[in-house]
């Protein structure tokens, strides 16, 4: 057994190099707002306390099936291989401690931090710059700044333009079943529960928009039906001043 142990040692190895050498490729879109390069880091993480565990298992039964599988002329059955010993026990101890680990960190100490934060990330009450009332429906958006007069929807071949260095918050609703309101570029999503409200506090970095690049975009994260891949609309982010200057032309014209 001892040849067994070594080759699933060295498979688990070279598996493991080449799940972090993936994680270590910049494959993330644009960091558009606050938090998202943060929450990067955390799928990172995430990504590098589960990689060595995933590979072990896939190391274990691929080499299982090439080494201990069935002959044609094999009599009966091996025999049977029980789970005791100390492989188990150090098995469950480490997956338990990741467990444990990942509960406390990001888990508590993110949102306690999300919690705390001024601009209304937390549940208390917001200083947010902007509100803008979201509502989903089978398969579209339709978004209306809240004290601004402005409504904007999918079906309208509308897009979402918002402030870059402002605080936003987002009122999202649906109508029909439960979507899930998503904006790749700012990391952050949150569902549209028919007859609840949810929020999302966000705060754009970085000007930009959907025809520079497709994170920049407001897409329905939660399969709602037949055209649920269609169900999406695109997010500009711009100047304060060309924002305002945007809400007056759609004010002059509702």
């Amino acid at each position: 057994m001892g040849r067994h142990f070594v080759n699933v040692a060295v498979l688990w190895a070279l598996l493991t190099a080449l799940g972090i050498a993936v994680i270590l490729t910049d494959f993330f879109p644009v960091v558009g707002a606050e938090y998202a390069e943060e929450f990067d880091g955390i799928f990172r993480l995430l990504a590098f306390m589960g990689v060595p565990v995933l590979t072990f298992v896939f190391a274990v039964v691929g080499y299982s099936f090439f080494a201990f599988r069935g002959r044609e002329d094999a009599p009966e059955d091996g025999p049977a291989i029980f789970g005791r010993g100390w492989v188990p026990i150090v098995w469950l101890l480490v997956t338990g401690g990741l467990a444990i680990a990942v509960m406390i960190h990001p888990g508590l100490t993110g949102l306690a931090k999300l919690a705390a934060d001024p601009d209304g990330y937390g549940w208390g009450e917001t200083g947010a710059d902007l509100v803008v009332d979201v509502t989903g429906f089978r398969w579209a958006w339709a978004a209306e700044y809240r004290d601004l007069g402005v409504t904007v929807t999918q079906a309208g071949g509308g897009e979402l333009v918002l402030p870059v260095g402002k605080t936003i918050r987002f009122e999202v609703n649906s109508t029909d079943v439960v979507h899930s309101f998503w904006i790749p570029a700012f990391r952050m999503k949150i569902d549209a529960i028919p007859g609840r409200t949810t929020f999302m506090v966000v705060e754009p970095t970085e000007e930009g928009s959907y025809e520079e690049d497709e994170a920049f975009r407001v897409q329905c994260a939660e399969l709602c039906g037949l055209d649920h891949a269609k169900m999406w609309m695109p997010v500009r982010v711009v100047s304060q001043a060309e924002f305002d200057a945007w809400v007056r032309e759609h004010q002059s014209q509702q």
